[in-house]
């Protein structure tokens, strides 16, 4: 059976496994959403310059 130790040891790497997943996730959304107003934004001034010529 097991010991406490490796009890321990598969805790702790469950934690940091589930940690890591919800980190990458939190990334990859705030990633996108940066991305994604970066983007509108280069629209925007691109569309105001072409309206001031």
């Amino acid at each position: 059976m097991f010991e406490f130790q490796q009890y321990l040891g598969f805790l702790l790497f469950l934690t940091i496994l589930t940690i890591g997943f919800w980190l990458m996730i939190f990334l990859v959304g705030f990633v996108h959403y940066w991305l994604g107003g970066a983007i509108i934004e280069l629209i925007k001034e691109k569309r105001n310059k072409n309206k001031e010529e």
